[in-house]
């Protein structure tokens, strides 16, 4: 079962497959979602939007309030029992939301639910435990621990070998490329991934 975000970040210009997938499009995404993507709900503050989206809202939430309209919409996806969701709209414009995104993935990692931001530059996603890369290769990978040290047990198909134990704070995993068609490592202790779309010269 899996669920989209939509957020009102830097647009998505590419497709989107909504195929099998509910569609939330939060507050201001409405205004480059619409048309493009089917949507089931419409949710958020709707501070940011000039017109009445279709379908309305069941509810509206207070402009003042201490979380995010991306952070209703993923709690609601996984209370739903959704167990792969796609975020898009997420990046640019903004750098605190951009960051405020990353940390939705270190929430629903925490749920144990796979939750991707899709940009128009790269895949991001946050794990533990064996983390498989299939159909990546010649893309260029960064592994970045999120939360604390991530310690290494073992790692395949990439060009750099990762160090033991990335330490919050260090560059250490920046850059890396695949080099097999499955590539695969284990850690413990949280990650983030960046899988970037354009392939390594």
């Amino acid at each position: 079962m899996k669920a989209i975000i939509l957020l009102n970040g830097e647009p998505y210009k590419k497709e989107i497959d909504t195929d099998g997938a509910y569609v939330y499009c939060c507050d201001g995404a409405y205004a480059w979602a619409k048309g493009k993507v089917k949507i089931n709900e419409t949710l958020g503050d709707f501070d940011s939007l000039a017109e009445t989206p279709d379908p309305a809202p069941t509810e509206v939430y207070p402009s003042e309030k201490n979380y995010t309209d991306g952070e209703i919409a993923l709690l609601r996806a996984i209370g739903a029992g959704y167990s792969e969701i796609e975020i898009y709209g997420g990046g640019g414009r903004r750098e605190d939301h951009f960051i405020g995104n990353l940390h939705l993935l270190f929430r629903a990692c925490q749920a144990g639910v796979r939750a991707t931001l899709v940009t128009e530059y790269s895949r991001i996603f946050s794990g533990e435990g064996r983390i498989e890369l299939n159909g990546e290769k010649g893309k260029t990978v960064s592994v970045a621990p999120f939360g604390g040290n991530a310690h290494i047990i073992d790692c395949d198909g990439f060009y750099y070998k990762m160090p033991d134990t990335f330490f919050y704070g260090s560059t250490r995993g920046i850059s890396n490329v695949v080099t097999e068609e499955s590539a695969s490592f284990t850690t413990e202790g949280k990650v983030l991934v960046f899988v970037n779309e354009e392939v390594a010269v």
